[in-house]
């Protein structure tokens, strides 16, 4: 389990994070959503232990990420897919991180077996796509068999069998009780994948409940404003323009429609 009290991270006179309080339960797929900078980022790098709190906490199992012995056998996470070395291949960058965390050297076979990539263990990764370079990130947070996952754009440069396949995998890492935490500014996704929300905007929690309750939240909120439906139920919006509606007032850029365009297509009336 994941606790944030009262979580803040400044940088000068700029708040990240602000009083941030939430908990993330084992058993369930947690997306952590919000907009471009909300402070997920700066949130996520707290709960790794990779920047500190101005003040607050954040702790895994009730002890902060630095006081962890053997870290990756706890929490497995992917913040950056291509944070390697380019001339190490896929097996000798997995077994260097074996090496720290005192995981078995077999272990890296099976997951590179996992995530696809056992016919490429042995080439440099600075020639791997995108989206291999995303599988071998996910081998990385695997390599533990942690109790926590935390993802970072997973489906980033996936190609729709991965995509699939990344959404069948963590749900089933819940099933099997682990604590899965998703970041993700794809709503079509999450929709499909999420079973509880953490939803925060400009460093303040927005919301935290279950995909169906910030839908209806957002759905009140919607038809409020004129949102145009297109779906058959004439009452319930999508996730995507719930989640538009719900973090409108966090939004730092707002761009116009293209000329001609009806916003019906975009989820709302126009003019709005």
């Amino acid at each position: 389990m994941i606790e944030a009290r009262s979580l803040t991270k400044r940088y000068g006179s700029t708040a990240a994070v602000t009083n941030l309080s939430f908990t993330i339960r084992p058993g369930l797929v947690t997306g952590f959503l919000g907009p471009n900078g909300a402070g997920k980022t700066t949130t996520m790098r707290m709960i790794l232990g990779l920047d500190y709190p101005s003040s607050g906490t954040v702790t895994i199992g009730g002890v902060p990420y630095a006081r962890l012995d053997y870290p990756m056998r706890h929490v497995g996470a992917l913040l950056e897919a291509r944070a390697r070395h380019g001339g190490r291949t896929a097996r000798s960058h997995l077994l260097t991180l074996a090496q720290t965390n005192d995981i078995p050297r077999r272990r890296v076979d099976e997951v590179l077996g996992l995530v696809g990539l056992a016919d490429v263990a042995g080439k440099r990764t600075k020639g791997f796509s995108l989206g291999m370079s995303q599988r071998l990130g996910i081998a990385a947070a695997l390599l533990g068999d942690p109790q926590i996952l935390i993802f970072d754009e997973p489906v980033n440069g996936l190609d729709a069998e991965g995509i699939v396949w990344i959404r069948t995998f963590m749900r089933s890492l819940a099933a099997e009780g682990r604590t899965v935490v998703v970041s993700s500014h794809l709503m079509s996704e999450m929709e499909n994948t999420a079973d509880h929300l953490i939803v925060i905007g400009r460093g303040h929690l927005i919301a935290d409940c279950g995909l169906d309750e910030f839908i209806a939240r957002g759905s009140e909120l919607a038809l409020a404003n004129g949102v145009r439906m297109q779906s058959p139920a004439p009452t319930k919006v999508s996730l995507e323009q719930a989640f538009m509606a719900l973090t409108a007032d966090s939004v730092d850029y707002h761009a116009g429609l293209p000329a001609g365009r009806e916003a019906a297509q975009y989820g709302t009336e126009a003019g709005r």
